[in-house]
């Protein structure tokens, strides 16, 4: 009921999945992932526990083929079961059970898995695999969501659309480095969910990437003259010597806290701060 893919990132420091399908609350149900050991999607009468069985296989260093293996050997429900993996060394893994309804399968290849079940047709996949490869040079989040939005395009599951989700793990790269959730987004009731999906992904990128350091800006001169009179329109009033304070305040309340850099604006912050004046 369900197209996903599974992957790493080239230089091996994300794992992720993305996934869609006519269910509610897709994202609850299929992805898995443990940052430097590996994702799982678990899907077509999704059995949960592939989702701490099979972190547990891989971080024992299993390859990808050994804990699909082992997970459906020990199932007897399998041939209704389907499954994709990729493990921390980017070998990757693909399952499909033989009960499982028309049209159901999967490719895999270095780095990433695609399956799918209950599809329009085998070229779902195939686009999936190729928007993959074709996405290289996009950022890892980026490029699973290209990934799911060609399966989409290409019909993906053939009952229609209701729910998506991403998510994607690496070492400390949450929020203020305080976890390994790099994203965590999901959609789980929507006429159009893989485009709600990617309107959540840009909310996500302004609010919590970090600045890039080049495209910052002094805050001095007019600039810090214009900021200020946006701060006091916006009930953030004081003089220039508050200034990074009341920038502080007003960035706290629009979440905006991960993009502020001592004595120098993020253009992603003074954008949103104009269009909130």
């Amino acid at each position: 009921m369900t197209f996903s893919i599974v992957a790493r990132s080239d230089d091996g420091r994300l794992h992720g999945v993305a996934v869609a399908s006519k269910f509610l609350g897709v994202g609850a149900v299929v992805p898995a992932a443990e940052a430097e050991v590996g994702a799982l999607a678990t899907q077509a009468r999704a059995n949960l526990g592939y989702r701490p069985q099979g972190l547990t296989f891989l971080r024992t260093g299993l390859a990808a083929d050994d804990v699909v293996a082992g997970l459906v050997a020990a199932d007897s429900s399998r041939t209704q079961r389907q499954l994709g993996i990729v493990d921390a060394e980017g070998r990757a893994a693909t399952y499909t059970g033989t009960d499982c309804h028309d049209w159901a399968g999967g490719q895999a290849g270095s780095g990433w898995a695609v399956q799918g079940n209950i599809l329009v047709g085998p070229q779902v996949v195939d686009e999936m695999r190729d928007a993959w490869l074709d996405g290289a040079d996009t950022s890892f989040p980026d490029r699973l969501l290209g990934a799911l939005r060609a399966g989409d395009l290409a019909g993906g599951d053939r009952r229609g659309r209701q729910s998506a989700a991403l998510l994607v793990v690496g070492r400390a790269g949450g929020y203020g480095s305080g976890s390994d959730v790099v994203l965590d987004l999901r959609v789980d009731d929507h006429p159009d969910p893989v485009t709600e999906l990617a309107r959540l992904l840009e909310l996500h990128r302004m609010l919590f990437d970090r600045p890039d350091p080049a495209a910052l800006l002094d805050l001095t001169g007019d600039l810090a003259d214009e900021v200020s009179r946006l701060l006091t329109g916006l009930g953030y009033p004081g003089d220039d010597s508050a200034l990074e304070a009341r920038l502080a305040a007003w960035a706290g309340v629009e979440n905006l806290e991960e993009r502020l850099v001592p004595a120098r604006i993020d253009p992603v912050v003074l954008a949103h701060l104009r269009t909130r004046a």
